[in-house]
């Protein structure tokens, strides 16, 4: 599955991207630090910068994915959007 963070434009040189899951009210990190975290770094990676890519998606990923993008050069600082994920 991929889900998109697509960036529209920024002044902000290399923008600080984050994708987290909230699970049952629980949130952990998918990519921070420039790098897969927990069990997404066998099976997940970044395209295009922006976009996560899930392989073998399993009911457990079932979950609402939070994408955060902070550019301090720009007018806007941060931004976010939450993509729901269900996998039947």
């Amino acid at each position: 599955v991929e889900l998109s963070c697509i960036i529209k434009s920024t002044i902000t040189p290399d923008p600080r991207i984050e994708w987290k899951k909230i699970r049952n009210g629980e949130t952990s990190y998918v990519f921070f630090d420039n790098k897969m975290q927990g069990d997404f770094v066998t099976r997940a990676e970044i395209l295009s910068r922006t976009s996560l890519v899930i392989k073998n998606t399993t009911r457990m990923d079932t979950a609402t994915y939070r994408c955060e993008v902070a550019a301090p050069s720009d007018t806007k600082t941060i931004d976010e959007i939450n993509i729901q994920l269900t996998v039947q």
